[in-house]
């Protein structure tokens, strides 16, 4: 992976390898969760770059890849950024983290497909009720926090969240 050059097929199998051995919550293989919010964001229309961010937005946070092995990959830097976004750091506020996502160009995006694949609910049926609860309103207020409660989705706005996104009105 060149810094100027975007691989998914690659990206994908390096974040397929480095999540192999771990599962969710569940006890299923992390790597569907990582392929569903990859997926995620191609519906909603997201760039190569989002869809990058998506196979590895969970990778420095869950220790599957280093911050150091982020910063030195072959990887064109929106996509860095966007990993960095959405990654939470221990005892890092909501508002903080919340706020870092809103500024990152494209992370929303990345980070809305990542809470629809977690507050799933049939993905949330399979966990003992107090998890199920916890999460429920976890993800709630995340989705709250960043704007995401109406009906408007990052991909349907004209704003900075999905900037290689064109608005045809203005072309």
């Amino acid at each position: 992976m060149s810094g100027n050059h975007l691989n998914l097929a690659q990206v994908e199998a390096l974040a397929r390898e480095a999540h192999a051995t771990q599962t969710d919550k569940a006890g299923r293989p992390y790597t569907e969760h990582l392929a569903a919010v990859a997926e995620g964001v191609r519906v909603r229309g997201g760039s190569d770059r989002q869809i990058a961010a998506a196979w590895l937005h969970d990778a420095i946070e869950d220790g599957a890849l280093s911050a150091r092995w982020l910063a030195e990959a072959a990887l064109p830097q929106e996509v860095k950024d966007m990993v960095l976004a959405v990654t939470k750091r221990p005892g890092e506020e909501l508002s903080a983290y919340t706020a870092r996502i809103l500024a990152t160009p494209g992370a929303l995006l990345v980070k809305e497909a990542d809470l629809a694949h977690n507050a799933d609910p049939a993905r949330l049926a399979v966990l003992e009720e107090p998890t199920r609860t916890r999460l429920t309103a976890k993800y709630a207020q995340l989705r709250g926090l960043l704007g995401l409660t109406g009906g408007e989705s990052p991909s349907d706005r004209k704003d900075s969240a999905n900037p290689e996104r064109r608005n045809p009105e203005t072309q």
